[in-house]
């Protein structure tokens, strides 16, 4: 039995602070997995919130920093990432503090799900198809793949297209790589949840987004701009990145780029406070001390579960 737990929350919630105090507190016997999909790429620091790189010398953080930003981040990459990360902390008899606001990939890591392959080439073709006869493709889809059709809208493009991407590229149903996010199954990662008011969260959003500005966030992703391989379309899609990427390749107003950022922001935040308020596994805590308590009795042995 490894010992495991996961901190989930909305973005601002707090994860992070209490993720560190408590892998800090345990002296190097908790080793930090970071979830977060755009953590991954190196010179993306500040709208990112990493821990700081004296943070990452008191503490063992895992998955920061492991791409250059002209690379893509995939599902099924972060996956084997994060399996090593825990069979290595696992190896060392340390226990794994999972801390991250991208839903998916905690899906993907603690329910260890069935992830599809990708066919770059195919989709570019099927995306093609979609916008000439989305209608075309779900009813393809409907007669090879009934059960993934009935899972989905059939105006929903991206959708279809990554089904009939699926079963042209592996040869087998997209519904038989499981039953999907729809399905929760046994816990084997015990989630502890924050949970903060949306106002308050509003408020660290902003704060926190005039922190990074002072900090140098506009020339930080002015040297992302600059770099002569840029940045991939994963990367681009990053909350604060995208937004200021407008001003400084676009030459948008800055002004009016931080507010889109915020807006961004907020409905990121409420997003993800969606996402994880679906799985009924997660236990919620208003206070942070309780959800630290939770935390350590996992970590500490006393309510291990498997990971």
């Amino acid at each position: 039995m490894s010992r495991a737990v996961a901190l989930v929350g909305a973005t601002a919630s707090g994860k992070s602070h209490l993720a560190h105090a408590v892998a800090l507190a345990a002296g190097g016997e908790v080793e930090v997995v970071s979830v977060d999909a755009m953590a991954v790429y190196r010179g993306m620091d500040l709208a990112t919130a990493k821990p700081t790189p004296a943070e990452r010398r008191e503490v063992a953080y895992h998955l920061i920093d492991v791409l250059d930003p002209d690379e893509e981040c995939t599902v099924a990459l972060f996956q084997r990432w994060a399996r090593s990360a825990a069979e290595g902390i696992a190896a060392r008899g340390h226990a794994t503090l999972y801390v991250g606001g991208t839903g998916l990939y905690h899906r993907a890591v603690l329910d260890d799900l069935a992830i599809p392959g990708v066919y770059p080439a195919l989709r570019a073709g099927l995306e093609a198809e979609a916008a000439r006869d989305l209608a075309a493709l779900y009813d393809e889809l409907a007669r090879v793949d009934p059960v993934a059709a009935a899972r989905l809208e059939p105006t929903n493009a991206r959708r279809v297209v990554r089904a009939l991407e699926v079963v042209r590229g592996s040869g087998r149903p997209f519904s038989s790589y499981g039953d999907g996010l729809a399905a929760y199954g046994p816990v084997r990662v015990a989630q502890v949840g924050l949970r903060v008011e949306l106002a308050e969260i509003d408020r660290r959003l902003e704060a926190r987004f005039a922190g990074w500005l002072e900090a140098g966030l506009v020339e930080e992703v002015a040297r992302l701009a600059a770099s002569p391989r840029g940045l991939s379309r994963t990367a681009r899609q990053a909350v604060g990145y995208r937004e200021l990427l407008a001003h400084v390749e676009g030459g948008e107003p800055l002004e009016a780029c931080v507010e889109r950022a915020l807006v961004a922001s907020r409905r990121l935040a409420r997003r993800q406070l969606a996402w994880f308020a679906r799985d009924p596994r997660v236990e919620w805590f208003e206070d942070p001390e309780d959800a630290r308590a939770r935390v350590e009795a996992v970590l500490g042995g006393s309510a291990a579960v498997r990971d």
